[in-house]
């Protein structure tokens, strides 16, 4: 079971909505081990990494955080923001020093309510994450878990 690419900003959204989405972004460093969210947590902001990685996790009972996904340069870290209730669906820990542009989540949604064509873009850009990371999730929760993990079970 192949996971398909995830959709970066750079090509994700054209130039003007890039652009505007840019220009409410602020730059922030994190060191490694920092923990960015954790899960039912309040989601009231969101990154895009410019270096570094992060892990994506999913807490599992008596067990350590199930890493679902790493993520890179140019990739959105954070979904929930755009969905009430507004909450971490995932937790999210810095594996290297991260370089990133971090949004503030109700800015954004300010912005999409005043610019239809905006909320299409940015909303269809996170919806493709979405799908990815649901995929990645499942993926590797049958890895973990499933008898024959994701391959063919012959």
């Amino acid at each position: 079971m192949s996971t398909p690419a995830l959709p970066r900003l750079t090509s994700a959204l054209a130039d003007e909505h890039r652009s505007r989405l840019t220009a409410l972004a602020r730059e922030v460093d994190f060191p490694t081990g920092t923990r960015l969210f954790n899960e039912g947590g309040h989601a009231d902001r969101f990154w895009v990494l410019r270096s570094g990685t992060v892990t994506l996790d999913l807490h599992v009972p008596g067990r350590r955080p199930a890493v679902i996904e790493t993520l890179g340069s140019d990739e959105l870290v954070g979904w929930s923001w755009l969905f009430r209730p507004y909450v971490w669906q995932l937790g999210a820990q810095v594996m290297t020093p991260v370089r990133a542009y971090e949004f503030d989540a109700h800015a954004v949604r300010s912005l999409m309510e005043t610019d239809p064509a905006f909320a299409a873009a940015v909303g269809g850009w996170v919806g493709r994450v979405l799908a990815h990371r649901l995929h990645a999730a499942r993926v590797r929760l049958l890895d973990l878990y499933a008898p024959y993990g994701s391959g063919n079970g012959m």
